[in-house]
């Protein structure tokens, strides 16, 4: 598995004014693209982003709100977003905000796929984003390595029941932050677990 590519471009630049990160996956082109229609699945798994509602509007339209953490200093946001295909992925425009669309471009790979997500700037002037640069998304590089991590382990794992049920019911609905205290707890656990483990098979070396 090719390890993660990414770039970013710096915004507002002169000519366009965007960010994109591209990663590579072990899925089939029909399987990512399956995989990115969940929209809200998608974008639970970016790190950065700490969700106090998601809502369905129709089949192509969703309300979310919440607080982005990518920044020095963490910004709320509140958006409608609708979701529209493009012949090589799918396109998500906002109702507001600085960043006016993102597309999710696929295409294949020698292993796989490749996924290159492009936020967009362009929708308001240059002066506005200027004066805006506060609300500018930075989490898009991290998005895209916590993405490319979670589509490892769903091609490894989704079809088992448990981890597929886990992870939609347990795993997406939590802040980061439950995320990261949950897996350090797992870990302490599973350490716990070894040393019982290895005392008792200590003490039966030496007293059986």
């Amino acid at each position: 598995m090719d390890e993660l590519t990414v770039d970013e471009q710096t915004v507002p630049m002169d000519t366009e004014d965007l960010a994109w990160a591209s990663l590579n996956t072990p899925l089939s082109v029909d399987e990512l693209k399956a995989f990115c229609q969940d929209i809200e699945r998608l974008y639970r798994i970016n790190p950065m982003l700490e969700f106090s509602e998601w809502r369905s509007l129709d089949k192509y339209q969703f309300f979310f709100r919440g607080k982005n953490i990518s920044q020095h200093t963490p910004f709320d946001f509140e958006f409608e977003l609708k979701v529209s295909e493009l012949a090589d992925g799918f396109q998500v425009d906002y109702s507001q905000g600085i960043k006016s669309n993102t597309t999710f471009r696929i295409e294949s790979a020698p292993q796989g796929s490749t996924l290159t997500i492009t936020d967009h700037y362009e929708g308001i002037s240059e002066e506005d984003r200027l004066a805006r640069l506060n609300e500018v998304d930075k989490s898009i590089v991290v998005w895209a390595s916590y993405l490319q991590k979670y589509l490892i382990n769903w091609h490894k794992w989704s079809r088992v029941a448990p981890w597929r049920w886990y992870m939609s019911r347990v795993w997406q609905p939590m802040k980061p932050i439950a995320r990261r205290i949950t897996y350090m707890l797992l870990l302490i656990s599973l350490v716990e677990v070894a040393l019982i483990t290895l005392g008792v098979a200590i003490y039966f070396v030496e007293y059986t």
